[in-house]
């Protein structure tokens, strides 16, 4: 019994990866990552995700900040978002946030072009992303700690007791 829902978890997971390379959520990256998790990490892939969020929240935090206070000529505004951004393409690759990184690459693009209605498009787009491959990225480590759990479940092997009716 124990086993069945071992594989349903572990089927879960796998379906839900599939979804997020088939919406192109993220990519092989992801993968590489994965493998180097062992029973030395197996918390690996979930620790380096949550700095990857952490270290986003604060760029994401800087390039609204950015955008609020931002003219059509202020160049070194626009300058200083191209960095925000390249941090985050960069961040965003290295864990495999495909989505997220394409929808950086359109950002700079408008943040190079001075382009502020673009550039509030694409933040607005960014966000999108970004809080829905961290919900999809929450739920996969969720099911992934379950698995985890219901597969270092152990029952105990009960005794019987001699009977000592005569």
């Amino acid at each position: 019994m124990l086993g069945l829902s071992v594989d349903r978890l572990r089927g879960d997971m796998n379906r839900l990866l599939a979804l997020l390379f088939h919406q192109g959520v993220l990519d092989e990256q992801f993968l590489q990552l994965q493998q180097l998790q062992d029973e030395s990490s197996p918390n690996f892939v979930s620790e380096v995700v949550n700095i990857y969020f952490h270290e986003s929240e604060k760029l994401l935090r800087n390039l609204r900040a950015l955008l609020y206070v931002l003219v059509d000529r202020e160049f070194s505004e626009y300058k200083k978002m191209g960095i925000h951004l390249n941090q985050l393409m960069g961040s965003s690759s290295s864990i495999g946030a495909k989505r997220v990184r394409n929808v950086c690459v359109a950002f700079r693009s408008a943040s190079d072009q001075n382009n502020r209605a673009g550039c509030i498009r694409s933040l607005e787009l960014l966000e999108y992303e970004y809080c829905y491959l961290k919900n999809k990225l929450h739920e996969l480590f969720q099911i992934e700690q379950q698995r985890s759990l219901a597969a270092a479940v152990r029952y105990p092997v009960l005794q019987q007791r001699p009977n000592h009716h005569t």
